[in-house]
């Protein structure tokens, strides 16, 4: 339909509903009722028309050409965002709930090519002036299944907007999703937005973004804002999953960039302090007020990449590795770790367990090094009793399931203890020095298989057959119960 005809089409039910109007009430004309008639559909004629003209107004921008409209939105986004669009399609005009034009398909680029392509693209205009396309002002934006692929190049690009002009209009970014690339533009792991809001507080007297994101299964909010100049950044993160919150401010001056970062875990809190420079970033984490004991120290060199971290903790959680919907877990399963290229290596001592005070004296050790990740040679106690080591270890991806396959060493220190706290039958207590085998554990399935079994050197087929399924459960209690029960078994066999 042209937009001549349907300006007509709109007259015309106008029209048709004033002649109604007139008919009804006429039908129903005398002269005692004349004066109040008269007033009446004065006041009800005068509100159609302001009505019409109303309408006739907002439907205005219906006639403006379409390359007009295109050229200059463009630099009006461009003025507003310094930004580069790119329209795929006509652009379509509505004036329900607010003015507004929308297109699909439309992409922003630069130099080094496309940033981002929008599927549904909404730009609100201002109602000040709809008699020229010349005074259409940009106001409100609404970016709809868009997909933003950064690198190294355009890395900052959500960072630039916050530099932006809000004072007139909102950015809100929806349902979208950020692909980070490397410089072979391999995608190395994706963002989902489900809502990203530029705007300005008035009583601050400046600029904010508020973002609702999911990373690696993981969702989190974040805030971000500029300080009294652009060289000072802050951001409260959030991540309500595993009640995590970091405050973080940072300094940026030349190639210096230097921060500072609160993290708040329960009742637990920590300080980090880091340093990034151009071709290295280091950090330390620390609590000098309640536990100055703990630290935790890393360096990340990036070219050539290598990486280290060592730290000294009270307890280690590894429910970031084994618990419901683990953040380490996650991580290693998008395989960014498994690149030649990177070299990193990690030591962690730590007096105990999170929760599992039967271990103790915890030497976790990792590498990660031509794209293969292991622990070998983490070692731990248990109590007293035995002292445990992990060695020809090796984490991987299968069926798209993050697996550990390993071999484990363990000595035996007191067998009698050992016995004691297992509660095992006293005609089953034989003397035992050490125990070793060869596993597969299943993360996404709490799943460990135990092959080659060997006490003292000895292999002892039930004991292999006892061993080979283990299922572990969500509750610590029932796996301490279950392991009880499961290892009496086992010595109960290797008795005869």
């Amino acid at each position: 339909m042209s937009k001549t005809n349907f300006f007509l089409k709109y007259l015309k039910g106008i029209i048709n509903f004033i002649n109604n109007l007139l008919e009804k009430n006429l039908n129903k004309l005398n002269l005692k009722n004349l004066s109040y008639l008269l007033i009446n559909n004065k006041i009800i004629l005068t509100f159609v028309a302001l009505f019409v003209v109303f309408i006739s107004y907002l439907l205005l921008p219906t006639f403006y050409d379409q390359t007009e409209i295109s050229k200059k939105l463009k630099n009006e986004l461009q003025t507003k965002l310094n930004l580069k669009f790119k329209f795929s399609q006509n652009i379509k005009y509505n004036f329900f709930p607010k003015p507004h034009f929308t297109t699909v398909e439309s992409i922003i680029y630069n130099e080094q090519g496309e940033i981002s392509k929008i599927n549904n693209l909404k730009i609100f205009v201002s109602l000040d002036n709809f008699f020229s396309l010349k005074n259409i002002k940009v106001r409100d934006l609404i970016f709809e299944n868009a997909n933003f692929n950064l690198n190294k190049n355009n890395y900052n690009f959500f960072l630039k907007l916050l530099n932006k002009d809000f004072k007139d209009g909102n950015l809100l970014i929806k349902n979208s999703n950020i692909f980070f690339r490397n410089l072979l533009d391999e995608v190395l792991f994706i963002s989902k937005i489900l809502k990203i809001k530029y705007y300005y507080q008035s009583k601050e007297l400046k600029n904010f973004i508020y973002s609702e994101n999911e990373i690696f299964n993981m969702p989190f909010s974040m805030e971000t804002f500029f300080g009294e100049n652009e060289n000072e950044i802050y951001s409260k993160l959030n991540l309500d999953l595993i009640k995590l919150q970091i405050e973080n401010e940072l300094n940026l001056n030349n190639q210096e960039k230097k921060g500072k970062s609160e993290f708040v875990y329960n009742k637990l809190k920590r300080t980090v302090e880091y340093e990034v420079q151009k071709n290295y970033f280091i950090f330390h984490v620390f609590d000098k007020r309640v536990e100055p004991s703990i630290t935790l120290k890393g360096k990340f060199n990036f070219k050539p990449f290598y990486a280290n971290l060592d730290g000294d903790l009270a307890e280690i959680n590894f429910n970031y590795l084994f618990g419901y919907n683990p953040i380490i877990a996650q991580f290693l399963k998008t395989e960014i770790l498994n690149n030649k290229n990177i070299d990193f290596k990690l030591n962690i001592k730590s007096d105990n367990i999170h929760n599992n005070l039967n271990f103790k004296n915890i030497n976790l050790n990792s590498k990660i090094k031509e794209g293969l990740i292991d622990i070998d040679n983490t070692k731990f106690e248990w109590k007293d009793f035995a002292d445990f080591k992990l060695l020809e270890s090796l984490i991987f991806v299968r069926d798209g399931e993050l697996v550990l396959d390993g071999k484990l060493n363990i000595s035996i220190n007191d067998y009698n203890e050992l016995y004691k706290f297992l509660v095992t039958p006293k005609n089953y207590r034989h003397k035992i020095n050490k125990i070793d085998f060869n596993f597969t554990y299943n993360f996404d399935q709490n799943i460990a298989e135990l092959k080659d079994i060997k006490i003292d050197n000895n292999t002892n087929e039930n004991v292999n057959q006892i061993l080979n399924n283990i299922i572990l459960k969500k509750d610590d209690l029932q796996n301490r119960i279950y392991f009880k029960n499961l290892l009496n078994e086992v010595f109960k066999n290797y008795a005869g």
